[in-house]
């Protein structure tokens, strides 16, 4: 790609991926802050900077593979720190996406409202095991990382930047079908916590349905807390889930853009996408909880006093 193309790509990346730490170290460091003050920290609060941090490691990842690509290609020659980069890609991609799955479910048993005996056994018992989830949801994420980056062939990263210069055929010599099983098995597994994350979903409608037609019949009014709750634990939910189909849409083109046209281009894009997944998602979580929505307030109030005090 020309210079001036490199460098407006890079910028874009750049400002996605400081939106993303900006928003992801504010839920991190506002509950880490909490946690020391109180001497405890509640299961949203914990399943909330979980996902934050998972989310800073998968920013990190992929602005790395954004510079590498553009900046230094000779990297992409060396197969085992493109393994490293692979895998540490990998596994906070699949742990971001655990732990949003977790904070869907999360949301779900403790807002959403059904008198099946195994719900209400459930919703009694979900704080207690959301440490232990959190912690089969790591080893989820490294037990399914190894296989994806053993199986990387060697030498098809080098695709990226060796397309134009010599011999396709010869260069990309790679084992396709190899190759073709590792990308599906990359953008599958994603596909259970994502299908979890949709029947939580659907549930919460199916009880704010049942909750509001309660309250038609009680003539109560429609605004009252379980129902604000469901709509925000909605909104969240319906944003992740957007959100994710188009990074694993992004996703999807950045690991097929191998045997494509443009392939250092199609890469780029496929990131820049990728980018806005972690980034904006923050930004929602943060309106739709209340301390972390007062806080931020807090924040800016104190910021914009301080530039008031500067220009005076």
């Amino acid at each position: 790609m020309p210079p001036t193309k490199d460098s407006m790509l890079i910028l874009i990346a750049i400002g996605e991926f400081s939106i993303g730490i900006l928003g992801n170290g504010f839920i991190g460091l506002v509950n880490f802050m909490d946690w020391i003050k109180n001497r405890k920290i509640a299961s949203i609060d914990l399943i909330l900077t979980s996902l934050a941090i998972s989310r800073i490691f998968l920013l990190c990842a992929i602005i790395l593979d954004c510079f590498i690509l553009v900046a230094y290609p000779d990297v992409y020659d060396n197969n085992e720190q493109m393994k490293v980069i692979d895998f540490f890609w990998t596994i906070t991609n699949y742990l971001s996406v655990s732990f949003a799955t977790c904070l869907s479910v999360f949301y779900f048993f403790k807002i959403a409202s059904f008198s099946h005996p195994l719900f209400l056994w459930m919703k009694y018992r979900i704080d207690k095991v959301v440490l232990w989830t959190l912690l089969a949801c790591l080893v989820f994420s490294v037990v399914f990382s190894f296989p994806v980056t053993g199986n990387l062939n060697d030498n098809f990263r080098r695709c990226v930047k060796g397309r134009t210069k010599t011999n396709f055929t010869w260069r990309c010599g790679i084992n396709k079908d190899l190759y073709a099983s590792t990308k599906v098995f990359i953008n599958l597994v994603p596909l259970f916590p994502f299908t979890v994350s949709l029947f939580s979903f659907l549930l919460l409608i199916l009880s704010l349905w049942r909750h509001t037609r309660r309250m038609k019949l009680k003539a109560t009014g429609h605004r009252d807390p379980s129902t604000e709750a469901h709509v925000r634990a909605m909104k969240s939910v319906i944003s992740f889930l957007l959100l994710f189909v188009a990074y694993c849409l992004a996703f999807l083109i950045a690991t097929s853009s191998y045997f494509m046209p443009e392939t250092e281009l199609a890469v780029i894009l496929g990131e820049l996408i990728a980018l806005i997944y972690p980034s904006s998602h923050s930004f929602i979580l943060i309106l739709g909880n209340n301390k972390l929505r007062q806080t931020s307030v807090k924040v800016l109030w104190k910021a914009k006093c301080i530039l008031k005090r500067r220009k005076s």
